[in-house]
């Protein structure tokens, strides 16, 4: 499937989802698909974009959603913050996803070994601006909780907050929660 194409267009969350399964088996497997023609993805592109699934995830610069899932340029509309924490910036940006560029899929994904979950469950002073992260977190973390499980529901809550949205909700735009193994590279749907 050609997405870059103007006459191919998803039309459904299914269909988005499938995409991004297949990516991260290809991934997983060290079996890329073909990305050499930036230049004319580019031209392309510069008329517009149709991301078909607009992803939450973390900034740690071992998580990067377009690599996991084996996209291109234009295919996901990715936003990105330490712990992939949900506020009005982000809720703004997954509105304008889903409304105006017409992505019928959300997926938050968070990922094991995470900083700012780890930061979260271990508590200590640290500075306001990161305060504000670990206070969307905080209500995730439970006695005892392993920092990967801590991680696992962080991301289906953020997912919750985002399906929670009256747009998201009107336009029907589905919304999913994964965790990304750093080890493995294998996203896994929660």
């Amino acid at each position: 499937m050609n997405l870059h194409d103007p006459a191919t267009k998803l039309t459904s969350a299914d269909e988005a989802l499938q995409l991004l399964k297949e990516g991260n088996e290809r991934f997983t497997k060290g079996e890329l698909s073909a990305k050499d023609d930036y230049a004319g993805i580019r031209d392309v592109l510069a008329g517009g974009q149709q991301p078909f699934a607009i992803v939450l995830c973390c900034a740690d610069s071992r998580v990067a959603p377009e690599i996991y899932f084996d996209q291109k340029l234009g295919d996901i509309f990715v936003i990105r913050n330490a712990g992939n924490v949900v506020d009005k910036v982000v809720l703004g940006s997954v509105e304008y996803g889903a409304e105006h560029l017409g992505s019928p899929l959300v997926v938050v994904v968070g990922h094991t070994s995470c900083g700012a979950v780890t930061a979260a469950c271990t508590g200590g002073e640290v500075p306001e601006n990161i305060g504000e992260i670990i206070t969307k977190i905080k209500p995730s973390v439970s006695d005892g909780a392993a920092v990967n499980d801590v991680a696992r529901v962080n991301a289906k809550a953020m997912a919750d907050q985002i399906r929670a949205d009256e747009i998201i909700k009107h336009l029907g735009t589905r919304v999913e929660a994964a965790i990304y193994d750093i080890k493995t590279g294998e996203v896994s749907w929660l």
